[in-house]
């Protein structure tokens, strides 16, 4: 197996690891988004929301080396693009960042003597959180995976050029839906924009089980050119 396509499959394996993190992470902080006043003045739930703060850290991990293993593939078609696509990364990287200290900060307001001034800065913290859900996985991720990601794979051939199409479209949903919300044309969560994410939902779904199990298509030409590449003495 050449390098390119063990990129491919380690690619695919992060991608589904982005999966089995972010999901769960956000239903355990359930207790905390939900009534972040009566979580901190109750029994809470600490163990269960640091350990969506872990997973959360991990997803953060595997967002950055989806970028990191594909750029030296990618950057053949457009280097443009795939420092595009790096830098998309690290920017949802950076409001899920923002968001898991916003959880720790409503967990340590918990621990301490909870009162009225307490209950306004945990919910302030969980106002923040959420929004940096709209503005990293809701906003950023449209241009990011879908766009530019879609557009990348679109052009080289390294997956299926039908599939693409579920980014190219599901990245413009996402973008639309979260700028939706955040004028107040939609609310967080409802039927539109739980409808504009299905599209990139299983575009991602779709590039972490192809590229893991059957990696790049090696007709791809960008994968042809950098065999060639490698073959040609220095």
């Amino acid at each position: 197996m050449g390098l390119d396509q063990k990129r491919a499959r380690a690619f695919g394996v992060l991608y589904l690891i982005t999966f089995v993190t972010s999901i769960p992470a956000l239903l355990l902080y359930q207790p905390v988004l939900d009534d972040p006043i009566g979580y901190i003045a109750g029994a809470g739930h600490d163990n269960q929301i640091l350990l969506g703060v872990l997973l959360e850290l991990l997803l953060i991990i595997a967002n950055i080396g989806t970028a990191v293993v594909i750029f030296p593939i990618v950057r053949r078609q457009s280097e443009e693009g795939a420092i595009g696509y790096v830098t998309a990364r690290l920017v949802e990287c950076t409001f899920i960042l923002v968001g898991i200290l916003c959880v720790l900060g409503i967990v340590t307001l918990r621990q301490e003597t909870a009162g009225a001034a307490e209950g306004t800065v945990a919910y302030t913290l969980a106002a923040i959180k959420d929004w940096t859900f709209l503005l990293g996985p809701g906003w950023v991720v449209g241009w990011g995976n879908g766009l530019i990601l879609g557009y990348l794979m679109y052009r080289s051939g390294l997956v299926p050029q039908r599939m693409t199409w579920l980014g190219l479209i599901g990245g413009p949903l996402i973008i639309a839906s979260g700028t939706a919300v955040m004028f107040g044309v939609d609310h967080k969560g409802g039927a539109l924009q739980g409808l504009a994410t299905i599209p990139e939902f299983l575009w991602e779904l779709f590039l972490g089980l192809y590229c893991t199990f059957k990696g790049f298509r090696p007709s791809s030409r960008i994968l042809q050119a950098g065999d060639h590449a490698a073959a040609t003495p220095a």
